[in-house]
């Protein structure tokens, strides 16, 4: 499978009920809002970014961050998900290094951060897989996991 046939489009009309209609995998689903929560969420904080992920011209996920810092001095990711169809291709980590490179155009970008339950092996993998580093910050239940941009 190509990842190369993954994008991210900023969420619109005509993608944004797709999106309320993915579901994570069972064992996912405690450690995540419904889109459809994200995507009001969006619509009154107006600083998150909601974004469709494209897999092959079709909407298999959903992911969201926020465009202005927050703890840590870090612009916060607060969703990525992948329909449990297509799960395992690699489309998620594609996804979010897709993400991270909006993200680093953002004012000062320097750090981006991510929360996530302990549990949440598939979380844990993804974001080590791609650099993030745990300095021991904990917010409640969530360890947040740090990536350099300019390293």
């Amino acid at each position: 499978m190509s990842t190369e046939n993954v994008k991210i489009v900023e969420l619109n009309a005509e993608n944004w009920y797709d999106c309320c209609e993915l579901e994570v995998s069972l064992e996912q689903k405690e450690y995540m809002e419904p889109n459809a929560i994200s995507i009001a969420q969006s619509k009154f904080e107006q600083t998150l970014k909601p974004y469709a992920i494209y897999f092959e011209e079709k909407i298999v996920g959903f992911l969201m961050y926020n465009s202005v810092q927050e703890e840590l001095d870090g612009y916060w990711i607060y969703r990525i998900m992948v329909d449990k169809e297509y799960q395992g291709k690699g489309i998620g980590k594609t996804a979010t290094k897709l993400m991270i490179s909006e993200m680093a155009k953002l004012p000062h970008a320097q750090k981006i951060v991510v929360g996530y339950h302990p549990e949440n092996l598939g979380a844990h993998n993804l974001y080590s897989s791609l650099g993030f580093i745990d300095n021991g910050d904990r917010f409640g239940k969530e360890i947040a996991v740090i990536k350099n941009i300019n390293e």
